[in-house]
């Protein structure tokens, strides 16, 4: 009978276990601060459409869910609808554009528009109430455009 003696495994050197854990919370950071994919800034509004032509849509079919008439989008501001998840600006008098209201950073709601742009609380990104650019970030990518019919003097979504 032989006796053995017991063999220890060498711990693993503290800086390997600091280099595993900061690679963790890295990934962690980025994986929060990442874009949900849905990068569909490529995307054209029927308002976007119909800015050539004067701005304003002259659709017949109102099937869409009533915003609000044109009286109410202050030129050079927009409005935001909550419940609907969109923002309407009128960036010049009669062209009326149409956003998401989820901010492209992190998802947040935006919560005012002035001075020629739509601002999200959450992190200070500001986007153009033109065409739904980045004016200032964190947000890297525009707000997708929204589809919207202005007939007459009410304003629906499409």
């Amino acid at each position: 009978m032989t006796s053995e003696l017991p063999q220890s495994v060498p711990a693993p050197a503290r800086r390997t276990v600091v280099a595993a854990v900061g690679a963790a919370g890295l990934a962690v950071a980025l994986t929060a601060c990442g874009s949900d994919g849905d990068s569909s800034g490529s995307s054209t509004s029927q308002a976007d459409a119909n800015a050539g032509g004067g701005g304003a849509s002259s659709s017949s079919g109102s099937g869409g869910t009533a915003l609000a008439k044109t009286s109410d989008i202050p030129e050079g501001g927009g409005t935001i609808f909550k419940d609907q998840g969109v923002v309407v600006t009128q960036p010049t008098a009669g062209t009326f554009k149409a956003f998401s209201s989820k901010c492209t950073h992190q998802g947040c709601a935006v919560g005012s528009v002035a001075d020629g742009v739509i601002v999200c609380p959450c992190h200070n990104s500001h986007f153009s109430v033109e065409d739904g650019s980045v004016k200032k970030g964190p947000a890297t990518q525009p707000l997708p455009a929204a589809q919207i019919n202005v007939s007459g003097d009410s304003i629906t979504l499409a």
